[in-house]
């Protein structure tokens, strides 16, 4: 049996309403009102890497997406995109949220320990 059945992510934004409004109207994520307004957002499946890295208590976020090249068709409509970038294990990408911030997105070449993917 395991003891965790799920994550809760924390993006710190200067502009946290418009952000929000960005969850749920743009990419039009699930949310509850954990009061007051506060929305708490469902998110897709979710894989966590462990990378080597000489400091710890550094995390990131990416989106994951099968068509990024749509993705951020689609984007550039509402947000700032940056040029998509070829790596080895994926194509990526960050779009500039409307509070500023920087959230990533990439389509994945790695396999994926995910048993299902949304449709």
């Amino acid at each position: 049996m395991r003891m965790i059945h799920g994550a809760h992510v924390i993006i710190y934004s200067k502009d946290a309403e418009a952000d929000r409004a960005f969850f749920r109207d743009v990419l039009k994520y699930e949310s509850a009102d954990a009061g007051h307004g506060w929305l708490i957002f469902a998110l897709p499946p979710a894989e966590v890497a462990v990378h080597p890295s000489e400091t710890n208590d550094v995390h990131e976020l990416y989106l994951m997406c099968d068509d990024v090249q749509a993705f951020i068709a689609e984007m550039q409509k509402k947000v700032k995109c940056a040029p998509i970038e070829e790596q080895r294990w994926g194509s990526i990408t960050q779009l500039t949220l409307p509070g500023g911030g920087k959230l990533g997105v990439y389509q994945p070449k790695h396999a994926s320990p995910l048993k299902t993917r949304p449709i």
